[in-house]
């Protein structure tokens, strides 16, 4: 009996285990799928139909270009791609600069550092907020895109944890070899350093990059402005100016939806295998 148990329970666990992952793709995908098709949907079929019953066609893009060129689509985009492209240049540069900082070298306040990044991921940030809110108006970047990019610009210990993984699996070695060959710190960092942190880094700008493009708190907070607008404060206005007209309020999340999705699809298997790689030393 014990052996017929112990051979099922490989089975067993297998069925379970596709059972929770069936359960969690139908939780994530049905909302997503309800909502491309109520895209393609008139407000007739809205109201007589069921809301999984198919569109009377997939060629009705009528929600699609009213969405488009009301919901101020094209200004969101461009402002979401600034705010990405600039954060994930300085993001890199400064996580990579304070994590080959920290890892290389020896100092008095190296633990005290280290232990305010912690600690500043543990204090939620909504306590700060106000005081964050009153450091940009005093700077005079409010309402401006210098404001989010102040934010975002910030490293994390996250970053700084992954970034030190690797750097701990590149030989001091190489750092000496270029020292006695002349070479000064910062061109160690900017020639040895920087180029074999390339994995880290597009990882973290990929997650960056999809952070950044579904964060509606920062961007509706500090760029009120309409032309300032973002594609997730393009499709919170939006929402609020066309609650009843539900295809083109479906067709709007798409398209506001669609860029961070593909984007992270297209780059999935570069930040697994970067988390992977700076989890594991040797």
């Amino acid at each position: 009996m014990s052996r017929i148990s112990s051979a099922l329970r490989p089975y067993v666990s297998n069925v379970v285990y596709y059972l929770v992952f069936t359960l969690m793709a139908v939780i994530v995908f049905v909302p997503i799928l309800l909502v491309l098709l109520g895209s393609f949907k008139t407000s007739n079929e809205f109201a007589s139909s069921s809301s999984f019953a198919l569109p009377q066609t997939f060629l009705n893009f009528k929600n699609y270009i009213r969405a488009f060129q009301e919901g101020n689509i094209l200004t969101g985009l461009k402002n979401s791609v600034g705010l990405v492209v600039i954060s994930m240049i300085g993001n890199a540069l400064l996580g990579t600069m304070t994590a080959f900082v920290l890892n290389r070298f020896q100092f008095r306040l190296k633990k005290t550092i280290l232990l305010l990044f912690v600690v500043s991921m543990m204090i939620p940030t909504y306590t700060t907020e106000i005081a964050r809110f009153q450091l940009v108006h005093a700077v005079g970047a409010y309402n401006t895109l210098a404001a989010p990019l102040l934010i975002y610009l910030g490293t994390d210990i996250m970053q700084i944890y992954i970034y030190m993984q690797f750097l701990e699996k590149i030989s001091v070695q190489l750092d000496e070899s270029a020292m006695l060959d002349g070479a000064s710190y910062p061109r160690i960092f900017r020639s040895i350093i920087f180029p074999l942190l390339l994995p880290a880094t597009a990882t973290l700008a990929i997650l960056k990059s999809v952070t950044i493009m579904n964060d509606i708190f920062v961007q509706q907070l500090y760029m009120p402005d309409r032309k300032l607008a973002t594609l997730a404060t393009s499709l919170t206005t939006f929402v609020g100016e066309h609650t009843s007209d539900l295809g083109a309020l479906c067709a709007a999340i798409m398209m506001v939806f669609l860029p961070s999705a593909l984007f992270y699809i297209v780059f999935q298997r570069l930040i697994f295998r970067g988390i992977m790689d700076g989890a594991i030393k040797g």
